[in-house]
């Protein structure tokens, strides 16, 4: 019987909390013609659409998307794979499991956050542009659908609650993780089987789960 652990990209598998701002700052700052500083954003920022992060701070009409790939591309220098995802993902796969990630990022941009390494280690990868957006569950669907792999014999790693409603819709075990943008309290408040605190055993944690199916 084939089983898969899907992941979420950003706040997952990336500590990218500082790259999303930084790509927010920079993009407000050439789009205005003014200085705005990480410090500027809304404290919401990180977990807001992009669109109105940007009207609170006096943007209007549509989004350049050259402009915004330049910020992102410098802002995401900064990010990097959470502590011990490398060596969970090569477990999984080692004990014989598919994974994958789901993300809202486009194809482009999932190169620039995540290292060679970390991508060969994933079986599938879905974007933004292959899929509607979770917390529909069609992108989910299609990642098993790509593995082979039946939604009752998968689980999917997220950090906000639209990725717990997308698991549920999908029927899929949901996971919260809890190093992320959202805290294990809202996660499972949104669904989540379980919500796990850190990166810290993070193979054994979800193999211990499987085990139990």
């Amino acid at each position: 019987m084939k089983r898969a652990v899907l992941f979420d990209l950003d706040g997952v598998l990336v500590d990218s909390h500082h790259a999303q701002l930084a790509t927010l700052a920079g993009f407000a700052t050439s789009a205005l013609g003014q200085r705005v500083t990480i410090a500027d954003l809304p404290s919401w920022a990180a977990t807001t659409p992009r669109e109105r992060v940007l009207a609170e701070l006096g943007h209007v009409g549509t989004i350049d998307q050259d402009s915004w790939d330049a910020a992102t591309a410098t802002a995401t220098l900064t990010a990097e794979p959470f502590p011990l995802v490398t060596a969970a993902l090569s477990a999984l796969r080692a004990a014989g499991l598919a994974t994958g990630i789901v993300t809202l990022r486009n194809r482009r941009r999932v190169g620039w956050l995540l290292p060679p390494d970390v991508l060969d280690l994933l079986d599938a990868v879905v974007c933004y542009e292959d899929a509607a957006p979770k917390p529909a569950p069609d992108g989910l669907l299609l990642a098993l659908d790509k593995l082979g792999v039946a939604p009752a014999h998968a689980m999917f790693v997220g950090d906000m609650p639209s990725d717990m409603h997308a698991a549920r819709a999908a029927g899929v075990t949901p996971i919260g993780a809890g190093w992320g943008f959202s805290s294990p309290t809202a996660l499972t408040r949104a669904g989540a089987s379980i919500a796990l605190p850190q990166t810290a055993h993070l193979a054994d944690a979800l193999l211990s789960l499987i085990s139990l199916e």
